[in-house]
């Protein structure tokens, strides 16, 4: 996903204000024509993906979807925001995966609190954020354990797992860089075959 540097404009009737509360963003976000992040105050624009990123992220969802369609796992594309209380943040992760029902943030309907493991797939302006602050946030979140990060340029997906979750911040990292090599996802206990992630992708 990419995400603008700057507030997007005519957000609210006051021009000159730059922060919001978080009703003050929802608010925003069920009416605009374009998809907002919320960082503790400030309203981030998301602008749209390439073809390729796109392209990815329906390929995760297509073979993930598939194969635990009969399990109590269930998947979000990036329709839906993970609110991030300890740092009064919400986003849109390009796909998540929650174990059972979903932990809904009070009232809201498009809020989720649970997520497992969480995918980005990363773009030449976002994946800074993806490896570094976006993960420092999520990792606040008691139940997220596993973390995908996809790159749309080359055969290329970081991993990042942790098997003692909440109880501790020790995370193990892995690298898969050959198109023929299959990732195994811990938290759900299935392979991922790096050809699927890429299917029909020219790199």
């Amino acid at each position: 996903m990419v995400i603008a540097s700057t507030n997007p404009p005519n957000l609210a009737s006051d021009a000159t204000k730059t922060r919001f509360t978080p009703d003050e963003y929802r608010a925003i976000e069920e009416t605009a024509e374009e998809r907002h992040e919320y960082c503790n105050g400030e309203i981030i624009a998301m602008s749209g993906g390439s073809e390729v990123h796109s392209a990815i992220a329906c390929n995760l969802l297509i073979y993930l979807g598939f194969l635990l369609r009969d399990t109590d796992f269930r998947l979000y594309n990036s329709d839906l925001r993970v609110w991030i209380p300890e740092y009064h943040c919400g986003t849109y992760p390009d796909l998540m995966i929650v174990n059972g029902e979903p932990e809904l943030n009070g009232d809201r309907t498009d809020e989720i609190l649970n997520p497992l493991l969480i995918v980005e797939v990363l773009s030449p302006s976002t994946e800074a954020y993806d490896r570094g602050e976006k993960f420092r946030k999520y990792r606040s979140l008691a139940s997220f354990c596993e973390y995908l990060l996809v790159s749309q340029t080359e055969p290329y997906i970081e991993q990042y797992y942790n098997c003692d979750r909440p109880n501790s911040d020790r995370w193990q990292w892995q690298v898969y860089d050959r198109v023929e090599r299959a990732i195994v996802l811990h938290s759900l206990n299935i392979e991922l075959p790096m050809a699927e992630v890429y299917r029909r992708i020219s790199l």
